[in-house]
């Protein structure tokens, strides 16, 4: 009896294993199809240029003196139309550029280390080959900040002001906890195609609440799909902590600089408090530094880019 007992409990786990495998071959089958679909919207919004043996992708618009130079934080699979909202608003006074790091966007997916020393010589790197030339307007989010506060302290030459975008300080990632095996899992839940059955998982801050055309919202979407938790990705949240540290240990850059502070909601992982004063701490270690505080969550220029590109004019006129 225990024999047939047992055989019927292999056959039961047999039965179900194999509904697994044909589910996930179904979900594999139905994204692989859809991505072939949304190939269409995949054509490359910027310039593309070669960077370490691999594209990278730039986008520019307006003319100005000034270059203001966006990017983006971790995870943000469509850094150009992302920044859109708030871009468009600026570019009537000043050139702008978007640059999409390895793993993001238009460019290439890379299995390379992240380390801030790489991860800015790519940037110059890309700026420069797109024709863009220093000093710089450099307008991170998020962890970018931690490369443009680099870049200002390894070539002070090159960087005009900061303005951050809830940006990043090295003191965030004292305590910040980061979860290398969930964006592991993400990523194979994106590769497999188990992320499209996640209701509104492709419908980001840019297309809930900016100022995207319809047809910018579909390529938003296409972008999510094939650039969710890359492998680049992970590897930048491997190398973050330790890029913090090379950050801190270099002090605070003195150069111009104006912050937009959220309440912390929307991704940080910190409570309003604890985020507001590491970022008001930092900042007034800068002489003549500013900060402004708005009440909007972590992806502050998808939902103020009318006040932020107000402040941002008026900051870079008074420091001319």
């Amino acid at each position: 009896m225990k024999t047939i007992k047992h055989g019927k409990i292999l056959k039961t786990i047999l039965i179900i294993f194999a509904i697994i495998i044909l589910l996930l071959l179904a979900i594999y089958a139905n994204h692989k199809i859809r991505l072939k679909k949304e190939s269409e919207f995949l054509i490359p919004l910027g310039q593309i240029v070669e960077v370490d043996g691999h594209n990278m992708s730039v986008y520019t618009e307006g003319n100005g003196a000034a270059t203001l130079v966006f990017m983006s934080g971790s995870g943000t699979c469509s850094p150009i139309l992302d920044f859109k909202s708030l871009y468009s608003l600026l570019s009537d006074k000043y050139k702008v550029a978007v640059v999409e790091k390895f793993g993001y966007g238009f460019s290439d997916v890379v299995d390379k280390n992240r380390y801030i020393d790489s991860v800015l010589e790519d940037t110059r790197a890309a700026l420069n080959k797109a024709g863009l030339h220093a000093p710089y307007v450099l307008c991170p989010h998020s962890m970018s900040g931690l490369e443009a506060l680099y870049w200002a302290q390894k070539y002070p030459e090159e960087v005009k002001a900061i303005i951050g975008l809830d940006m990043a300080v090295p003191q965030y990632y004292d305590k910040m906890k980061i979860n290398i095996p969930f964006m592991k899992i993400a990523s194979l839940a994106a590769n497999i195609g188990i992320s499209r059955l996640i209701p509104g998982i492709s419908e980001s801050e840019a297309i809930r609440h900016g100022t995207l055309s319809d047809n910018e919202k579909e390529i938003y979407r296409a972008v999510f799909y094939s650039r969710t938790a890359t492998k680049t990705m992970i590897n930048e949240a491997k190398s973050v902590k330790k890029n913090a540290e090379t950050v801190d240990g270099m002090g605070v850059p003195q150069i111009p600089m104006l912050l937009f502070i959220s309440n912390a909601s929307g991704g940080t992982g910190f409570d309003e408090e604890t985020w507001r004063k590491t970022a008001i701490d930092y900042v007034s270690q800068v002489k003549g530094g500013k900060y402004i505080e708005l009440d909007c969550p972590h992806y502050v220029h998808d939902y103020e880019y009318e006040k932020i590109s107000e402040e941002t004019v008026k900051f870079l006129t008074d420091i001319k």
